[in-house]
């Protein structure tokens, strides 16, 4: 028989708890990726505890309604069948029916991490996701810290030790050199100009579309050989081209040098100081971190797309088609970098 009436019992608490939550989930966040882990692991590992604890919030109650009942009583004639209205639960609304409310997010990944790097890895949920559009086309760099190992491979075939650290920042400064220099061609902007030393001023000097892999700034953390580390700030780059930098700098000092370590330290406006650890990938520091960045993230990108509107380029969308078209000749520009150093500085030379 067709239910007489329905009535629920939510809990005003619980629906506004749950609410409030999701709410919590639109923007970007950065956690810290640890090394030997695929970077779509930790997307869906990310996303899996938000499920989990979402579904944990208290659930508004199970909504009741009337059903008449067969049930015997004692009549005049003896036992007799009748209906009695009770309250039941609606098993098709129960959790163990429906099965969890939340059941998925959307959460969109950054600038890729490779799965032999480490460090910041920048993720978008929500209308993050278009925010993680805007740092595509806003052209950011990103910082790394990365480790080489330097061979025994000399010229004269004897065991001496003939890579230094001043020929090593030697190589890094022309490095950094003949990169500034691809920057400011691939920036369309006349160097000569007012508009030119105001955007150097201001640091807004990046390519107006995808470009090959630009090293912006290069340096020499520690040298303790045969171990040496580099921190290095780029555009565009895949860790795979990172390594191939490694490589090249160990044939160019008469040796070999292969990379042990590749961590990023910085992704645009995120940084090491704000990437949450494993431990800490949890529904309330995720919302914490988005809070946390939401106005900084805004400001910046404002900043900078309002500067490339401005100057009447055409942004170019980042697809993952024209990405690994692009990075599918970074080993021939890796590759042929020292050669365009030595082109540059003729004179140059390690003893």
């Amino acid at each position: 028989m067709p239910a007489l009436c329905q009535r629920r019992f939510p809990s005003a608490t619980a629906m506004a708890t749950g609410r409030a939550a999701k709410t919590g989930l639109n923007g970007l966040f950065a956690v810290y990726k640890p090394p030997g882990v695929a970077a779509i692991r930790v997307r869906d590992s990310v996303e899996t505890l938000l499920l989990r604890e979402l579904n944990s919030l208290e659930q508004p109650a199970v909504p009741q309604q009337v059903r008449f009942l067969p049930t015997t009583v004692e009549g005049n004639a003896g036992k007799e069948l009748t209906l009695t209205p009770t309250w039941l639960p609606v098993l098709a609304a129960h959790p163990l029916v429906r099965g969890p409310k939340f059941t998925h997010l959307k959460i969109g990944v950054g600038h890729r991490l490779d799965t032999k790097s480490s460090g910041v890895f920048v993720l978008g949920v929500g209308h993050g996701n278009k925010l993680l559009t805007d740092m595509y086309n806003a052209h950011l760099t990103r910082a790394y810290t990365v480790r080489g190992l330097f061979g025994k491979a000399t010229d004269d075939f004897s065991d001496t030790d003939h890579i230094t650290r001043d020929k090593l920042e030697r190589i890094i400064a022309v490095i950094q050199g003949t990169n500034h220099k691809t920057l400011l061609m691939y920036s369309n902007i006349d160097l000569k100009t007012q508009e030119a030393y105001e955007l150097a001023v201001e640091g807004l000097i990046r390519p107006m579309e995808k470009t090959p892999p630009l090293i912006t700034a290069i340096r020499c953390l520690q040298f303790e050989p045969p171990e040496f580390q580099l921190e290095i700030q780029c555009l565009h780059e895949t860790q795979q081209y990172l390594r191939k930098i490694v490589h090249e700098i160990g044939l160019e000092l008469k040796s070999s040098a292969v990379c042990t370590q590749v961590r990023r330290i910085r992704d645009g406006f995120f940084t090491l100081d704000s990437a949450l650890l494993r431990t800490h990938w949890n529904l309330q520091n995720i919302q914490n971190s988005i809070q946390e960045s939401k106005m900084k993230v805004e400001v910046e990108l404002q900043r900078i797309l309002g500067h490339q509107d401005s100057s009447g380029k055409r942004l170019t969308n980042v697809d993952l088609v024209a990405e690994s078209e692009l990075h599918s000749t970074e080993g021939t520009f890796a590759s042929s970098l020292i050669h365009k150093m030595r082109e540059s500085q003729s004179d140059w030379k390690v003893e």
